[in-house]
């Protein structure tokens, strides 16, 4: 039952170190959580069989760590996983709009702080200058910062 409970803490400490590695990265709790299970299967490697069979276990335990990351990552087996693609497109891209500094529109949605609003009958999405503005809301271009068009509520 101790060489069950010695290898089960190691193994299962190597499997959260993996999937620490692979799986959930920038997390760190599956990580510590095991390297702290490995490091308690060592120990009672160490209290149950004494400091020989303690460090045979302990360099046993390093061996396998090592060897199982490079085989997980020479085996590329984490590229499954790895996202292939990237979204390049941006709002407002190849869109022609003839909007200019001080056109006045409406909003057709609420901007929290982005949303879409109506300039002379063209639909286009709009950043408010920081705030929540509500649907149905008469605004005002502030400035354009490339394909950005920075609004505001017209103060009646």
């Amino acid at each position: 039952m101790d060489w069950i409970t010695i290898i089960g803490l190691i193994l299962l400490g190597t499997f959260l170190i993996i999937a620490e590695v692979i799986f959930v990265p920038g997390t760190t709790i599956v990580g510590i959580l095991g390297f702290i299970f490995s490091i308690y299967g060592i120990y009672l490697g160490y209290d149950y069989y004494g400091a020989s069979t303690g460090t045979i276990i302990l360099l046993v335990a390093l061996i396998i760590n090592v060897v199982v990351l490079v085989i997980a990552f020479k085996g590329k087996s984490w590229e499954r996983f790895s996202l292939k693609g990237s979204v390049a497109g941006k709002h407002n891209d190849n869109f022609k709009f003839d909007v200019k500094i001080g056109d006045k529109g409406t909003t057709i949605s609420s901007l929290k702080p982005v949303g879409k609003a109506m300039f002379d009958e063209q639909e286009i999405e709009v950043r408010s200058n920081g705030g929540f503005v509500a649907e149905n809301v008469e605004i005002e271009v502030l400035r354009i910062e490339s394909s950005k068009i920075f609004v505001q509520p017209v103060k009646n």
